[in-house]
């Protein structure tokens, strides 16, 4: 993993801070992209809409098409893009987009499960305070002790966090043991998520989809911006620092998406949502400082 200088320490908080704003408004935008489309079409056509915008980035940019370790990254593919979009967005369906991003966002748990044993990395010093007030915050939001919600809604959304981990681990794996061009990389698993994603869409009876105006709008930001884009930036990210760490930085996500579910439907905070978003900013200020520090050490 290469180590991040000084400036690149500064531009990773800026990177997840635009991520975690994109990603965030995303679940209201797809939310209200299932009024016009099914679940599962949905989950294609943005998918392949994302594999087409990149592998026009690549062409544009002149960056190598070829595939490599073509094994692996069909591995990623299938748990990043299509257990993931095919999860989330049933879940969505079920659920609201905040409850919903937010439960999807155990992921960071299930990383630091897997990160340890797979990849080697380990929590430790003050990094296991910022974990801990980012998870607690997260465990306030999610209330696994409020049964009165859909089980259904929770049980997808918890599948499809423990799908994105294991993509992200995956990518960890692949990246320690070759070199790979990392939009290159995201383009062709997005391609191979995105092939299964429009067979089940095919197969699977739904309702036709709605191409109104209103719906071909949030689909191109969805695939562009929030698909394309995002997923390059977040594998990019992850490139640059541990998996846990990269995990947890984008808590500020299910942040962004309960605030502005709860601003756009007139819906109140609740007490423990609101203790949650403060121990979660807290943990991401912390692990910024954290970065900070080692970046001062490395340059001294």
């Amino acid at each position: 993993m290469p180590s991040p200088s000084s400036r690149e320490r500064w531009l990773l908080p800026l990177g997840l801070f635009i991520l975690s704003v994109i990603w965030g408004y995303s679940w209201v935008l797809s939310k209200q992209a299932l009024t016009h489309a099914p679940p599962f079409a949905f989950a294609a056509e943005r998918s392949l809409g994302g594999a087409l915008a990149l592998f026009l980035a690549l062409k544009l940019m002149g960056r190598p098409l070829k595939l490599i370790a073509p094994a692996a990254t069909l591995a990623i593919g299938f748990f990043q893009i299509t257990c993931f979009m095919a999860l989330s967005t049933w879940a969505l369906v079920e659920g609201g987009p905040g409850k919903t991003a937010v439960l999807i966002f155990t992921m960071p748990i299930w990383v630091l499960l897997l990160a340890w044993p797979i990849l080697g990395e380990r929590i430790r010093g003050t990094q296991w305070l910022a974990a801990a007030s980012t998870l607690t915050g997260l465990l306030l939001i999610i209330e696994p002790w409020n049964m009165h919600t859909s089980l259904l809604s929770k049980f997808l959304g918890v599948m499809a966090a423990l799908s994105w981990a294991i993509g992200t681990v995956l990518v960890k794996r692949l990246r320690a043991k070759q070199q790979v061009d990392l939009l290159s990389m995201t383009t062709w698993q997005m391609l191979f998520g995105a092939v299964p994603l429009v067979v089940i869409a095919v197969v699977i009876p739904e309702r036709a989809t709605d191409w109104s105006a209103a719906y071909i709008g949030i689909l191109a930001f969805m695939s562009v911006i929030s698909t394309a884009l995002c997923w390059w930036l977040w594998i990019t990210l992850l490139d640059r620092v541990p998996a846990w760490e990269a995990s947890l930085s984008v808590l500020g996500t299910p942040v962004v998406a309960i605030v502005s579910s709860r601003l756009m439907m007139g819906e109140e905070f609740k007490l423990s949502e609101m203790m949650g978003i403060l121990l979660i900013g807290a943990g991401l200020a912390l692990l910024s400082l954290i970065g900070w520090a080692a970046s001062r050490r490395g340059a001294k």
